[in-house]
């Protein structure tokens, strides 16, 4: 028998496929963790395709803050999945960066490629928008996932609690309405996003107020 090591190229049917979704607020470390997945999963033979959408970056890659990257094939609504991974060869896996901006339909083809054709799919997305109200297509990926995991980079709101909804700021004031998908970042541009814990979210208080000046 062949002893296996950490370094041994994994079979690709020892085991059943699985589709897991990565869940947290901005600024968590999701697009670092999807490319660090690639990496590994790489580095033992297998083969995968990187998937994303509206990526901050603007163009079709997996962009992370601390400055890593990869080109990665562009998610616009009419792909369909299943037949984007039966135009190649063999495919082992998919890195789903973005994924709650995928359709509901492709969020059930990424299902019918791990149980019909074995393909493991890794999802990485955000749960909520920036009104606190889920995602059609993160809630199919909560319904459906074998693993939902939140990941465990602590990212904070101003006020020392832990960041757990995303704000968008428009003009430098919470917005309350709006398309569901607006592409910004965490930057000052016109339009950014903002997390926050659930009392500030809910209060649109975006900093600790300024004490005001009055004369002795």
């Amino acid at each position: 028998m062949t002893e296996l090591s950490a370094l041994s190229p994994v079979p690709s049917a020892a085991r059943d496929a699985v589709l897991k979704f990565y869940f947290g607020p901005m600024d968590c470390g999701k697009s670092t963790l999807a490319l660090q997945m690639n990496y590994n999963h790489g580095r033992q033979g297998r083969r995968g395709l990187v998937l994303t959408k509206h990526d901050r970056s603007g163009g079709a890659k997996v962009t992370s803050r601390i400055g890593l990257g990869l080109d990665a094939i562009e998610v616009d609504d009419a792909l369909d999945l299943v037949t984007l991974v039966g135009a190649h060869d063999r495919i082992d896996y998919l890195i789903c960066d973005e994924a709650c901006f995928y359709t509901v339909e492709q969020i059930e083809q990424l299902a019918d490629l791990v149980d019909e054709h074995g393909v493991d799919v890794y999802a990485f997305g955000l749960a909520s928008d920036f009104r606190s109200q889920m995602f059609p297509a993160a809630q199919r990926l909560f319904e459906l996932a074998d693993e939902v995991c939140r990941l465990q980079v602590e990212v904070l709101c101003w006020c020392g609690r832990p960041g757990l909804l995303n704000a968008r700021v428009v003009g430098g004031a919470m917005a309350r309405s709006g398309e569901q998908v607006v592409i910004g970042d965490t930057d000052a541009s016109p339009v950014r996003y903002q997390v926050l814990c659930r009392r500030h979210h809910r209060s649109g208080q975006l900093a600790m107020p300024v004490p005001s000046l009055t004369a002795s």
